[in-house]
């Protein structure tokens, strides 16, 4: 089976988990040690920074289906002649913290272009909704990438700056994100992934809203010892393979936050 059609089978059974290198990780021995981290520890996906040689070390090191994200057409569109097996236009965490704000405009515009630039290549699509926008802007744009035809939405929280300064607890830096999957999720028919603060006690709760899938980064790429970054992925993966219970449980310790 194709790489990517068994991340869309995860997305059906809503239990898809991508690993999120970064859009700007260009560090070839920490791509590396990620790629071989999700392999091992029966992630869904990995998302690398659209790079020739990015590219290649994550598919040496796993065999799992590789995303390749930027904010450039051009950029997205070679991604595919290098064989990854999606590609995403986001993650915008890396460009928040230049200062640098996306607009819905430049989201849909990029979107477009990169979807232009491989017609008929039957290329796996997902589009980061930015997080920072009003909800009725977040559900329209959802509206309009489904009528796109894109593949996969992906959530996001908001930036610090501008979500009431620098987060105290991963499981408010998830909160964002995870509202508005739930949001979202009501109003498209598409996919829709949670990525921004996502960990092992956080994932529940995107499933709970409605996430199929859910993109995690920190929490896996700020560690440097492989063997912690594998349990790391595998603690996820479990609590998203348990979700029934763990959604329980991780519902009852919101409640009494």
């Amino acid at each position: 089976m194709r790489n990517i059609e068994v991340f869309k089978k995860h997305l059906r059974e809503k239990r898809a988990v991508k690993v999120i290198s970064g859009i700007d990780n260009y560090d070839l021995t920490k791509v590396k040690k990620i790629a071989q981290a999700a392999q091992a520890g029966f992630a869904s996906a990995i998302d690398v920074a659209c790079d020739k040689d990015v590219i290649k070390v994550a598919k040496e090191n796993c065999h799992l289906s590789v995303f390749a994200s930027s904010i450039n057409p051009f950029d997205l569109a070679k991604a595919v002649d290098l064989g990854v097996d999606a590609i995403e236009i986001g993650n915008f965490d890396a460009f928040y913290k230049k200062g640098e704000i996306i607009s819905v405009h430049d989201v849909y515009e990029i979107t477009l272009e990169t979807m232009t630039l491989v017609q008929g290549r039957n290329t796996f699509i997902c589009a980061t909704i930015p997080g920072h926008i009003e909800m009725d802007e977040q559900i329209a744009l959802a509206k309009r990438f489904e009528l796109l035809g894109i593949d996969l939405i992906q959530t996001e929280g908001a930036p610090d700056d501008i979500d009431g300064g620098a987060r105290k607890t991963l499981f408010a830096k998830a909160q964002r994100t995870i509202e508005n999957t739930l949001e979202i999720s009501r109003q498209v028919a598409i996919p829709v992934m949670s990525a921004t603060g996502i960990t092992k006690d956080t994932a529940p709760l995107a499933f709970a809203a409605g996430a199929s899938a859910i993109g995690v980064g920190s929490c896996i790429n700020k560690l440097d010892n492989p063997i912690e970054m594998v349990a790391t992925v595998r603690n996820i993966v479990g609590a998203v393979a348990y979700n029934g219970v763990a959604v329980e449980v991780a519902l009852e310790e919101a409640l009494r936050m």
